[in-house]
């Protein structure tokens, strides 16, 4: 900040310093030196010294300053006391009580300053004695000095109230701003929320039933068992590389490069996801309807992620016997997929923990979808999606 500035934005912190050397100036200027001129009393000292003190308070205290400005000039026009250089402080109080004062202060103290012109020419001047003509030359004269006081005045206010109004809007632009990143870092923190439940959940699932699986069959029949650990070490390493990859959007790499981030999955992965399901012990059957319609990543991801989650709960839930189904319709305005499966269906136990459905709800909701869950009529529990193409095809 230059030193300027410093002492502008000092001197707008204590306003009362400069105001009181402003009227010492003048009590020295029109008070003091000027009074050789014209021979004031101790009433026009009086009157001008406390004229001079009511502006040590002009931008604190506008409207009473003015107030003992316009109380001394009735003084000094009910007393028949001449009119004097001091008098000049009446328009600098003017001045400032259009600058700083309130709009309703401001068009009062005009019609004031309006009002004393009126009274000291009626006084001072006669139509009779000194003329028409000069009667309205001097009215018209200190009307304009008065008009042109509150004039300066108030686009002094008008300005500053117009800065005003710039500095809030550059402040709420600013709290703005800091709303968007605190909103922007929620929504991603939910996202990743959301990936590291669908990946965590839905590997961890497929793993815990190969073990299961495993340990039953270890007696019987050994090579079920190998097979099954070769399961759990294939999902284990797949869900580690997309622990990674989710952690490495976190954080930036130290070498500069980005580092290399495999594409998020979306329908075209399916088909590898309903493999993986098979291999973990759950048959499922994959059916598509009317032509492939490729999506943007978002949705495309959202309904995978939703397709998962489904998959996930069957393989938890619908039993050893039990069989699964996808099946995308793409229709013309909008996809819909159904993940069915003939287990337990209601009868399922579920500890109450899970954020599945939740998560597929928001999934879907944030690209103007719908999912719909619940037992099946035949049996078994199916989950639905609806979502329109829009914008996202």
């Amino acid at each position: 900040m230059r030193r300027r500035d410093r002492l502008y934005a000092w001197v707008r912190r204590h306003p009362v310093v400069p105001d009181a050397v402003i009227a010492l100036g003048l009590l020295l200027t029109v008070v003091v030196f000027s009074a050789a001129a014209y021979d004031p009393t101790w009433a026009h000292l009086t009157l001008g010294a406390v004229m001079c003190l009511a502006l040590v308070l002009r931008r604190l205290r506008p409207v009473e300053s003015f107030a003992v400005l316009v109380a001394c000039g009735l003084v000094q026009w009910a007393t028949g006391l001449p009119l004097t250089p001091a008098d000049v402080i009446l328009l600098i109080g003017l001045y400032a009580v259009s600058a700083y004062g309130s709009r309703w202060a401001s068009r009062a103290g005009l019609a004031a300053g309006l009002l004393g012109v009126v009274l000291a020419v009626t006084r001072e001047f006669s139509p009779a004695t000194d003329g028409t003509q000069a009667f309205i030359a001097s009215l018209l004269s200190l009307s304009a000095v008065v008009v042109g006081a509150w004039a300066m005045g108030d686009v002094r206010r008008v300005r500053q109230a117009y800065v005003a109004e710039l500095v809030e809007r550059a402040h709420q632009a600013e709290r703005e701003r800091d709303q968007r990143a605190q909103l922007a870092a929620a929504e991603e923190r939910a996202r990743i929320a959301r990936e590291m439940h669908d990946v965590v959940a839905h590997n961890l699932s497929v793993i815990v039933v190969q073990a299961d699986g495993g340990r039953y069959a270890g007696d019987q029949d050994p090579q079920a068992a190998l097979d099954a650990l070769k399961t759990i070490g294939d999902t284990g390493r797949g869900a580690l590389s997309e622990m990674r990859r989710l952690l490495g959007v976190l954080r930036a790499t130290d070498d500069g490069d980005g580092g290399t981030i495999r594409p998020q999955p979306g329908l075209g992965s399916l088909p590898e996801l309903v493999t993986s399901v098979r291999q973990a012990g759950l048959p499922v059957e994959l059916d598509v309807t009317g032509p492939p319609r490729p999506l943007q990543p978002g949705p495309s991801l959202a309904v995978y992620r939703v397709i998962q989650e489904a998959l996930t709960n069957a393989l938890k839930h619908a039993g050893p016997a039990a069989r699964a189904r996808v099946a995308l319709v793409f229709a013309t305005d909008r996809l819909m997929a159904r993940v069915s499966d003939d287990g337990r269906g209601a009868g399922a136990v579920d500890d109450g923990l899970g954020q599945g459905l939740a998560g597929m709800r928001e999934r879907m909701t944030m690209y103007g979808g719908t999912v719909t869950a619940g037992p099946a009529a035949g049996g078994g529990w199916r989950v639905e999606l609806d979502l329109p193409y829009g914008e996202g095809a």
